[in-house]
């Protein structure tokens, strides 16, 4: 299967690996808390991420305006929704605060990278074809 282009199905890969190494770690030493937290923050990354192809997808073949209003200021929405997300989930629900912050920070970084070289590959074929 080729994953090159496909862009859902690399972070559905990313997920499923992260799945896999952190599996037994944290049903082994973490708390219930803590698997709640580091899930959380991995699905909070990967409605972020998501939102960001959508944007990118809907824009790409649109004018240069419009590709930066979508993508900047789509940036713009999805961090406010996860500041707004992540306060909700400390402060509302009283996630563990050191998990759900490193969970979603890293995630976050790995989805920033595939999202840069999905768009650096569209862009590459455009200009090719």
């Amino acid at each position: 299967m080729n994953l090159r282009g496909n862009f859902p199905a690399q972070v559905a890969v990313v997920l499923l690996s992260a799945l896999l190494l952190l599996a037994y770690p944290l049903a082994a030493l973490a708390s219930g808390e803590v698997r709640t937290a580091v899930a959380a923050g991995a699905a909070l990354s990967t409605v972020n991420v998501m939102l960001g192809y959508l944007a990118i997808r809907y824009a790409f073949d649109k004018s240069h305006t419009t590709f930066l209003k979508a993508v900047l200021g789509g940036m713009g929405f999805r961090l406010l929704f996860m500041l707004g997300a992540f306060t909700a989930l400390l402060m509302g629900i009283g996630l563990h605060p050191v998990a759900l912050t490193v969970s979603l920070l890293g995630f976050y970084a790995v989805f920033m990278v595939l999202e840069i070289v999905y768009i650096q590959q569209r862009m590459t074929v455009r200009n090719r074809g």
